[in-house]
């Protein structure tokens, strides 16, 4: 692959760029990390504008990156601070919506590139939706590129006007130790023996508890599997603000579920599954899709926004809210051992194909070049 320059357009080295997170998005926070030390180590200045909780998680100071702490978006200081972090900048690359239209303030009345990624679908109703869709159209009219991280969320930002949209090529950010299989093999019942499940096949789930996780659907298709023998064991791993209703619903059903809260060994709890359930309404490049598929675990997931080019035919899909599908495609497999096998060569076949983060850093540095090289004299 061809190197491109890190150089500003005015023979300034290095580049001088600032990353705008607003803090609040796991998978936008791990990426910005994983971009900021390739681009260091590539000769990049790189400044990320975030809540300062946000580099005490991903440790952006740590990647070689200059740290300055902007509030989130409902500070009315954001912008202010934005502005002045942004003073020098060769090139502003915003992450998300919120954090996206406060870069779009604070560069009002400069000439600076931004280039904007978008991550996630925003989701909300009535008089919030219609203010979302202003934001998307200010957003995307003001940006020289914008990334999606999925071909629908590109194709949702050429509709709304954006000049020049492209699919991103994202890595799942962040080494990762593969567990060597005498360690598998010893960690394996002691998890499923921790949670509950050793004669029982062990299913997971792992994501916020909130509406758009379908974990709704998800306990409904758990009532349809109880009459399997052994019963199949539902973990879910998370918080969120439908706790307490699922924790009833579990309850008062009798429900083979079990909320286990938010962890940070979700390697582990996958070395336990025997499936990996993904029940969501609308999810992009699905960080626990990748994980699963890269853990050799085989993967039930509903085929919606960037699932189904992610994971191609190395999961088995069913439609969003169809909890007879799922529970369908869960006691389909449990008793098809041959099928799962195959699932899980096809699976890391499918993960090979995926970008490394040199790949996705290089794609970037691209776009950074090709949007501060000088423009040729006449």
């Amino acid at each position: 692959m061809t190197p491109v320059s890190s150089h500003s357009p005015h023979g300034q080295s290095p580049l001088r760029t600032v990353q705008v997170l607003g803090g609040g998005n796991a998978g936008s926070s791990a990426h910005v990390r994983s971009l900021a030390s390739g681009l260091v180590a590539r000769g990049v200045r790189v400044t990320v504008c975030a809540p300062t909780d946000a580099d005490h998680a991903y440790d952006f100071t740590g990647a070689g990156a200059e740290h300055v702490h902007v509030p989130r978006s409902s500070d009315p200081g954001s912008v202010a601070a934005l502005r002045a972090a942004c003073a020098h900048a060769d090139l502003v690359h915003a992450h998300g919506l919120h954090a996206s239209f406060r870069a779009v303030l604070a560069l009002s009345g400069r000439s600076t590139p931004l280039v904007v990624t978008w991550h996630n679908r925003a989701h909300a109703e009535g008089a919030r939706a219609h203010l979302l869709r202003l934001l998307e159209r200010r957003v995307v009219k003001a940006a020289a590129v914008v990334l999606g991280t999925t071909s629908d969320l590109v194709d949702r930002a050429r509709r709304t006007g954006a000049r020049d949209a492209r699919l991103a090529a994202v890595a799942l950010p962040g080494p990762r130790a593969a567990v060597e299989p005498e360690d598998a093999d010893r960690l394996r019942p002691k998890i499923r023996a921790e949670l509950g499940a050793v004669d029982s096949p062990l299913l997971l789930a792992v994501g916020s508890l909130d509406p758009s996780r379908g974990y709704g659907t998800l306990l409904d298709a758990a009532r349809e599997w109880r009459g399997l023998d052994p019963v199949p064991l539902v973990v879910i791993a998370g918080e969120g603000p439908l706790r307490a209703e699922l924790q009833r619903r579990i309850d008062d059903e009798e429900l083979p579920v079990r909320l286990i809260g938010r962890r940070d060994d979700v390697d582990d709890l996958l070395t336990a599954a025997d499936l990996v359930l993904l029940s969501s309404s609308w999810e992009p490049r699905s960080v626990l899709a990748q994980e699963a598929l890269h853990a050799r675990v085989p993967l039930v997931a509903t085929a919606v926004g960037g699932i189904p080019d992610l994971v191609g035919d190395a999961a088995e899909l069913v439609p969003h809210g169809d909890a007879r599908a799922l529970a369908a495609a869960v006691v389909r497999l449990l008793s098809d051992p041959e099928r799962r096998s195959a699932l899980r060569e096809m699976g890391t076949r499918q993960a090979a194909t995926w970008p490394t983060e040199d790949e996705t850093v290089a794609q970037v540095l691209s776009v950074y070049d090709e949007l501060t090289r000088p423009l040729p004299l006449p």
